[in-house]
This record gives C-alpha cells, structure tokens and sequence, in this order.
C-alpha cells in the first residue's frame, strides 16, 4: 500500500462518509430544511448509507478504514503496519474537515434559520444525551468495541468466502453493522465510534463563520476521541486471543 494510496483514498472517502452522514443530520436538525425534525431512524439509515458508499467506492484503494479507531485496532491486531498509521490518521481528519465544510456550504441558508446552537453543533460532532464523563465514555468504548470486533468478524468471513466475488454485499455488511450500532447504541452519546468523524468536523465547526453557532464543547470532544480508540484496542486483543 503506497503512501499516495493511502492519503487519497482515506481523504476521498473520509470526506465522502462526512459530506453523507453529516448532511443527513444537518437535514434532520436544521431549520426550513425538507427533512426537518423526521427522527433518528433518518439519521442512522443515512449514517449507514454514508459508509456503504464511502467504503465501496474507496475500499480498492487502500481499504477504506475511514476511522483512526479501525486503523489502530488494525494496526494492533496486526493487518496495518504501525509505519502506515500515522499517514491514515492525518488522511482520514483532512477528509473529515473537507466533508464538514462541505455539508457547511450546502445548507448555508439554513444556519440562520436555526435559533438553536445545539442543533447547529450537532450537524459536526456528537454530545451525549446525559453529560457523564464516565458513562459517556464506556458508551464511546462498547461502541467502538462492537464496530471493530464487526469488522475482524466480516473480513473473516469474507475471507472464508474468498472463492465467491462477494462485490458490494462486503460493504454492504459493514453499513448494516454501522446500522445497528446507531439503533442499538446510539442513544447515549450519538455514537461517535470513529475520531476523526468528531474532531475534524468539530474543528470546523469551531473556524467556520455560522450565525449564533455558540461553543464547540471541548470540554467533551477526548471522549469521542479517546473512547473508540481503548474500544478498538479491546477489540483487537478479544479477537487475537480467540485465535480466529
């Protein structure tokens, strides 16, 4: 996997994952938009939707990781080497920055006609439901968990099934997995599950020049980070000790 392959394919498909899945919440929670107020079902299909097309479409390229959490539990498990993590990480914050800023520019008009800065907030980052440091933690880490424990699992089976050409039906899986963590997990904290998906639009959140936007909750943004990464690195050592 070539450097080169590794910073395109994780900026094009972070930001296309971004510009999917931020853009349906922005379509959710901004006001005067046609998807206005129409529930977190929306919201978890269109998340899911954002990773089967960003998966499928960029996969070929340099596996489609699109989350620092997935590259380091990747990484300790032993399918990425350490050299390559830190051009996967860089890669996957620049794309989640662009797709920000892109969701940013197409509901510019709607920004305005939203009195909340919650909602606005919402549209980059996640935020828990009830503000526990603790709590919203483990809720990042079993999330985080189930997502990359999913992931050994179906490239194990995929590779079980490596005489049939499984083509979408791969990402395809993935997406379903990314589905029901929002459904089933969700709840708490809006299951970032990914560090890049919170930091980079909540740094442009932070820079971008939105009407009556208020605060970029720093005071929360380690757990999104720091909670999928102890989760990915769980998974990884789950998995290695089954011996799969």
């Amino acid at each position: 996997m070539t450097t080169t392959n590794i910073l395109l394919g994780e900026i094009i498909g972070t930001m296309i994952l971004i510009i999917l899945g931020d853009g349906v919440v922005a379509n959710v929670v901004l006001g005067k938009t046609k998807g206005n107020s129409s529930g977190w079902i929306v919201i978890t299909t269109g998340w899911a939707m954002a990773v089967f097309v960003a998966v499928y479409m960029t996969g070929w390229v340099a596996g489609a990781h699109l989350n620092p959490a997935v590259t380091i539990g990747l990484a300790v498990q032993g399918s990425t080497p350490w050299s390559q993590v830190p051009f996967y990480i860089i890669a996957q914050l620049i794309g989640a920055f662009i797709g920000a800023v892109i969701v940013w520019l197409a509901y510019f008009q709607h920004w305005g006609a939203t009195p909340d800065p919650g909602a606005k907030l919402a549209v980059f980052s996640t935020g828990p439901a009830i503000r526990n440091t603790v709590w919203n933690l483990i809720t990042e880490i079993i999330g985080t968990f189930m997502l990359v424990f999913g992931v050994f699992g179906i490239g194990a089976a995929n590779a079980a099934a490596s005489a049939v050409s499984l083509g979408a039906f791969g990402a395809a899986v993935v997406a379903f997995l990314v589905w029901g963590i929002g459904l089933s997990l969700g709840g708490p904290t809006g299951y970032a599950i990914n560090p890049a998906r919170d930091l980079g639009p909540r740094i442009a959140h932070a820079i971008l020049p939105i009407p009556g936007k208020g605060g970029s909750d720093w005071g929360y943004s380690w757990i999104p980070v720091v909670g999928p990464i102890i989760g990915a690195v769980i998974a990884a050592l789950v998995w290695g000790a089954l011996g799969w």
